[in-house]
C-alpha cells in the first residue's frame, strides 16, 4: 500500500468531514438530479470526479502550486469560477419544469460538463489539494506520485460514496417536487445558494483583499 494504515485512516476521516460539508458540487448534484432524474444526477457526480482527477493531475505536475503562488492567475481563476457558478445559479430563476415521463431538461453531457467545470474552476479545491494532500505524503519515499494518485483515488471513492446516494435520494422525492410551487422554491433556492457561493468566492479571493 502506498500509504501506511494510520495515515490512511487520518486522511479518510479528514476527507470525509470535508466531503460531508455542503458546497457548490453538492448543490449542483441535487439540482440536476431533482430536475432530470437519477441518470443525470449520477452523471453530475461523475463530472465532479473528473474535476477532482484534473486537480490531481495539476497537483502532480505542479501547475496548481504555480497558480496559487501567482495572485493574478489565482484571482483570474477565482473570477472565472465565480462567474460560472453565478451563471448556473441564475438559470434557477428562469423556472425550469420537471419532466417526469418525457425528455430530460438537462442532458447527461451538460451535467458532466457543468459539474467538471464547477469543480475545476473552484479555487478552494486547488487550495484543498495544496494544503491537504502534502500533509499525508511521505516526501522521504520515492513514490510521491503514486502516493498522490492513491490519496486522490481515496478522495474520489469517499466522494462517490456520499454523492451517489444523495443523487438517488433526490430522485425519490421528484413526484412531490412536481408541484409547481415546490419546483419554483427548489429552483430559486438552489439558484440562490449557487449565486451565494459565487459571491463568497469573489469576496474571499478578490474583493476582501482590496479593503
Amino acid at each position: 500500500m502506498p500509504v501506511d494504515p494510520t495515515t490512511l485512516l487520518a486522511y479518510s476521516l479528514t476527507v470525509g468531514a470535508i466531503v460531508l460539508s455542503p458546497g457548490p458540487d453538492t448543490v449542483l448534484i441535487l439540482r440536476y438530479a431533482l430536475g432530470s432524474g437519477h441518470r443525470v444526477g449520477l452523471a453530475t457526480v461523475a463530472g465532479v470526479q473528473v474535476g477532482l482527477m484534473g486537480h490531481t493531475l495539476l497537483a502532480i505536475l505542479g501547475v496548481s502550486a504555480v497558480i496559487a503562488a501567482s495572485p493574478v492567475l489565482f484571482k483570474g481563476l477565482a473570477v472565472a469560477g465565480a462567474l460560472y457558478l453565478g451563471w448556473i445559479g441564475l438559470q434557477g430563476f428562469r423556472g425550469h419544469t420537471l419532466r417526469l415521463e418525457g425528455a430530460q431538461s438537462v442532458s447527461v453531457r451538460k451535467a458532466i460538463h457543468d459539474a467538471m467545470l464547477c469543480n475545476l474552476l473552484n479555487p478552494k479545491v486547488i487550495v484543498l489539494f495544496l494544503a491537504l494532500l502534502p500533509n499525508f505524503v511521505d516526501l522521504t519515499r520515492d513514490d510521491v506520485t503514486l502516493q498522490l494518485l492513491f490519496l486522490a483515488l481515496v478522495l474520489v471513492v469517499i466522494n462517490v460514496a456520499w454523492q451517489a446516494p444523495l443523487a438517488w435520494a433526490a430522485v425519490g422525492v421528484r413526484r412531490w417536487l412536481a408541484r409547481s410551487r415546490v419546483q419554483q422554491a427548489v429552483n430559486v433556492g438552489t439558484g440562490t445558494v449557487l449565486v451565494g457561493f459565487a459571491l463568497l468566492m469573489l469576496w474571499d479571493h478578490v474583493l476582501s483583499g482590496q479593503l
